[in-house]
């Protein structure tokens, strides 16, 4: 993969770039991805969909530089991701897994401080533009007040968003989250998503999030990535990508797409298969 350099991509480029991916998990009798090429913007908001399977969390790991391809590449801001120091990788990006392990029971404030890492001197000393910045992230978070509580003393909704504060506390220009909503009630996967619609609407931060919950991506990504057998079967505005026929091949199941009267935002009806 050819380099590009970082003043062209400020000067127009892509963010982030896949060129032509392939990958195979070690074992595999047949390759996950094959031909995969995929550009994101700066700013923009995308959603990663598709059937268990289909390689949605292995493509995260893929773009976020912490697993190596077989085939092509993967630039971020016009250089090799991979190629990045860890430290300049983290400014530029910032990775939130499905499940996030804190081994020891940190406060929040300790936790959300452990994204100020790329940013600290030869010490490794906090200092305050750095509990600033921390304290900046809870209170997007809306995490105001939490901060000398226990992480474990959290509700499952404010842990996540702990978690998502830490990433943040970063200064990224991305931030790839893989299913952030997994484990959370229905008022808790609206309020991140409205938070990260709200930070990508203001701040311009790139956000990509692997979804399995067809309808939410539909309503917060302008851009849905639609995964199927080694690639992209389609990606676009979700009015484009979730069609009953789309639907039907690649989720193999029956469904009725209506329109939210007040977003224009696709939204899926699935049909239970006909009994006897």
């Amino acid at each position: 993969m050819s380099e590009t350099r970082p003043a062209d991509a400020a000067a127009g480029g892509p963010l982030l770039e896949a060129r032509h991916l392939g990958f195979s998990h070690p074992g595999a009798a047949a390759p996950l991805f094959t031909d995969l090429s995929l550009r994101l913007a700066p700013g923009e908001m995308a959603g990663i969909i598709g059937p268990n399977g289909s390689g949605k969390t292995t493509l995260l790991r893929i773009l976020g530089g912490l697993l190596a391809p077989d085939r092509g590449g993967v630039s971020l801001a016009g250089r090799p991701v991979r190629a990045l120091r860890p430290r300049a990788r983290a400014r530029l990006l910032a990775l939130v897994p499905q499940e996030s392990q804190v081994l020891f029971n940190f406060s929040v404030i300790e936790v959300v401080l452990m994204g100020r890492s790329p940013h600290l001197g030869l010490l490794g000393l906090e200092r305050p533009r750095d509990f600033a910045a921390a304290r900046d992230a809870l209170r997007e978070m809306d995490l105001e007040g939490l901060e000398d509580r226990p992480l474990r003393g959290l509700s499952s909704g404010e842990r996540q968003r702990a978690l998502i504060a830490r990433a943040l506390a970063q200064e990224p220009r991305l931030i790839l989250l893989d299913e952030p909503t997994a484990f959370l009630d229905l008022k808790h996967r609206l309020q991140i998503h409205e938070i990260l619609a709200r930070l990508n609407g203001r701040d311009g931060l790139t956000v990509v999030s692997v979804s399995h919950d067809l309808n939410l991506a539909a309503l917060y990504f302008s851009r849905l990535v639609l995964l199927h057998r080694g690639g992209i079967a389609a990606d676009g505005p979700p009015a484009e990508v979730l069609t009953a026929e789309r639907v039907r091949q690649v989720y193999e199941t029956e469904a009725r797409i209506e329109r939210d009267p007040e977003t224009g935002a696709p939204f899926l009806l699935p049909r239970a298969p006909r009994r006897g």
